[in-house]
């Protein structure tokens, strides 16, 4: 039988996350390479959000969602890449528990957001879309206030069942996290407890949310094409359809890599592939959507002319 002193010291309060375990070279090449790509992301969601609230055509209820929504990323990615930096150029892996507790939670409640705000932002589509008269009646400034806070408030909450549960649970050696940050099933390989009911209800929580919220974005978008194909003209459709592209690409992308970490046959790869996808859906993804929406937006466009021709003006008064 183990004594009370032998259990306290076989448990775990400092973690070592793994991450990408290569040669010291292809180390400093990824920390580049996220680098960069995190710099260019912070760049672009702080330039749209700056754009919405600078210039008044933009003060829209579709732009204030964007705005929210930009937020919610620079947080998102804040939370693991700049640890997951600093253990590329440093190769200091230690977190302690709590610390990883918390990246748990924001980590889980900002992406929970991200997903509702696709939901509210699909919604907003809708109601331009197939409530054309209406629209002006229907997103009101309480309304747009209240669709932008709703998923913060959605995704604090979501976050917070499980993380209460993790903190209550003991770990033990050996300490690693296979993973570049502390995600879920990491953490769970780590207790020296039974969790079953607890990876149960975490996996409800999780495709309730996922699936909820994609399933409510697909009904939205049914209504959107039914509208659209009932305009006569040829060009009507196609301009109503450019409306909400950059919205369905963004929802596919995001979506299209949570569900496939859940879905996809277990294999002696797992936490490769977690590793592979995380960084997807951490790095790629967020430097992607600004592109996507700026690129196919002509309102947005022109506000970042408007302001790169201020600028000029500024630096160059003659010209």
């Amino acid at each position: 039988m183990q004594t009370a002193d032998h259990v306290n010291q076989s448990l775990a309060y400092i973690f070592i996350i793994v991450g990408f375990e290569t040669l010291r070279d292809a180390e400093i090449f990824l920390f580049s390479l996220f680098s960069v790509m995190y710099i260019l992301t912070m760049g672009a969601h702080v330039l749209i959000i700056t754009l919405v609230l600078m210039d008044n055509r933009l003060h829209k209820p579709m732009y204030l969602l964007l705005a929210n929504f930009s937020l919610v990323e620079v947080l998102y990615t804040t939370v693991t890449i700049p640890k997951m930096l600093d253990a590329l150029l440093t190769r200091n892996k230690e977190i302690p528990s709590i610390d990883c507790l918390v990246q748990f939670y924001f980590f889980f409640a900002f992406g929970a957001a991200e997903n509702c705000f696709l939901v509210v932002m699909g919604f907003d589509r809708y109601a331009a879309i197939c409530q054309p008269l209406h629209y002006t009646m229907l997103m009101t400034k309480r309304t747009t206030l209240g669709l932008a806070l709703a998923p913060w408030i959605v995704g604090f909450i979501t976050a917070a069942c499980p993380a209460i549960w993790i903190s209550t649970l003991s770990f033990c050696f050996p300490n690693y996290i296979d993973h570049f940050f502390c995600d879920y099933s990491p953490l769970l390989k780590l207790s020296c407890e039974d969790t079953s009911r607890g990876e149960f209800t975490f996996s409800v929580i999780s495709w309730s949310l996922t699936l909820g919220c994609f399933c409510l974005i697909m009904v939205s978008y049914t209504f959107i094409i039914f509208a659209v194909l009932k305009i006569p003209s040829v060009e009507g459709q196609k301009k109503a359809f450019n409306t909400c592209a950059s919205h369905l690409t963004v929802v596919l992308i995001f979506n299209g890599t949570i569900i496939f970490m859940y879905i996809r046959p277990n294999s002696h790869i797992r936490f490769t592939l977690d590793k592979v996808v995380s960084i997807f859906y951490c790095v790629v993804t967020p430097l992607m959507n600004p592109m996507i929406y700026c690129l196919r937006n002509k309102e947005v466009k022109g506000a970042l002319q408007k302001v790169f021709m201020s600028s000029r003006s500024l630096c160059y008064p003659g010209v």
